[in-house]
């Protein structure tokens, strides 16, 4: 019982931080660095709590990780996502075996396009000149609390 506590803690401190990138991502489209270190530095923690081996597990999670983040750095440096995204993304990306963080990429997708048209409506309805920015990190947030419910708090499935 102590174990499973442990775990819906860390769940539950991991939506927190993501409750407050989202907000923070709103107001100011910026995501902090110390969010992101912070969702990066409690993986570890699920990691031990849910007995994952030191190798090929912690590696494969460490690996994702890095890949997921290299992948994003390069739409970062193309201009088409914030830094505070791709780091966010990078930290999840320890939290979920490949399987979730692809499923968490699709609804990040389809959410963040939802994101986009709804700045797009409201940026042109304010009449506020140039391009809008996207809050993306709202998308990631959104998404990622959408699949913890799923997975972690929803019993049926």
């Amino acid at each position: 019982m102590s174990g499973e506590f442990f775990r819906l803690g860390l769940i539950a401190a991991l939506c927190m931080l993501l409750i407050a990138a989202a907000i923070t991502d709103l107001r100011s489209r910026i995501i902090s660095n110390r969010l992101n270190i912070a969702i990066a530095a409690l993986a570890p923690l699920w990691w031990l709590a849910n007995g994952l081996d030191p190798w090929p597990g912690m590696a494969i999670q460490l690996l994702l990780g890095a890949i997921v983040f290299a992948l994003f750095a390069g739409l970062f440096a193309l201009g088409m996502m914030g830094g505070g995204d791709v780091k966010l993304l990078g930290a999840l990306a320890l939290w979920f075996s490949v399987q979730t963080t692809l499923s968490l990429l699709m609804l990040m997708a389809i959410l963040g396009g939802v994101v986009t048209l709804l700045t797009v409506v409201h940026h042109r309805v304010r009449k506020k000149p140039g391009q809008p920015e996207i809050p993306y990190g709202v998308a990631i947030s959104l998404a990622t609390l959408w699949l913890i419910g799923e997975r972690y708090l929803n019993q049926f499935a």
